[in-house]
């Protein structure tokens, strides 16, 4: 992977402050984190009031998998078109083993996070629409550590810091919770509204975040050769 192919180009069709990459890369706002340990038996858990109250494993993936084709957008102004994920949608997830809760009818936000810290906040209502999903592969192959791997949520209406790498637990809340991200971090990140910041317009940070790419990404790919990490907060992917 060249620095060259690193550039993001104009290409029709894209959202708005959005260039294409012909490569799909490693990313971080901390590239020099390697990705952390996976378990041997992978799942997600699902916890409401610090009580788990569901496990999303293999079988749970399984029971309701299907494929989609859709274009990750990194709010760092960069877009890769026709990725093809494999997984199970997270709406199905939540109908068979969520919705049943009486408790879960009081919920209105999701904490989504990964094994390595990182954390994203989601609305029940942008969680549940059809093309979100958890994601186990990518293009017809398991997924990697560079994109996340053994679990990946995928949300590609949102600016791919909602798409949390390395999934592992899902909080659920009746009130938003912190994320970690502060101001970072817009709630809805809807791509097609250029939410890139909850504070600053997304024109204005159109530039300052592309000038990033090339190098964010060089370095992150290196540091997949260090060796794996344990959990460690403060991971702005994407």
């Amino acid at each position: 992977m060249t620095p060259c192919a690193l550039w993001p180009r104009k290409a029709a069709g894209l959202p708005p402050g959005q260039r294409r990459l012909a490569v799909f890369p490693r990313f971080g706002d901390n590239p020099l984190r390697p990705a952390p340990v996976v378990p041997d038996h992978p799942e997600v858990q699902v916890v409401l009031d610090d009580e788990l109250i569901a496990v999303l494993g293999a079988d749970a993936i399984h029971e309701h998998r299907s494929e989609q084709r859709a274009d990750f957008h990194c709010v760092t102004t960069w877009s890769v078109t026709g990725l093809r994920w494999g997984g199970a949608p997270l709406a199905a997830l939540w109908q068979r083993h969520v919705a049943d809760d009486p408790r879960s009818s009081d919920v209105r936000f999701l904490k989504v996070c990964g094994l390595d810290g990182y954390a994203a906040v989601l609305t029940l209502e942008d969680a549940l629409v059809a093309e979100v999903m958890i994601a186990d592969r990518l293009d017809g192959q398991p997924l990697d550590a560079r994109h996340g791997a053994p679990f990946r949520l995928v949300s590609p209406g949102q600016y791919g810091y909602k798409s949390v790498k390395h999934l592992s637990r899902i909080e659920l809340h009746a009130d938003r919770p912190h994320s970690g991200l502060g101001a970072k971090e817009h709630l809805r990140a809807r791509v097609a509204l250029e939410e890139r910041h909850s504070v600053r317009s997304g024109r204005v940070l159109r530039l300052t975040y592309g000038l990033v790419v090339p190098l964010t990404a060089v370095l992150a790919e290196r540091a997949l050769r260090r060796p794996a990490c344990s959990s460690d907060a403060g991971h702005l992917d994407r």
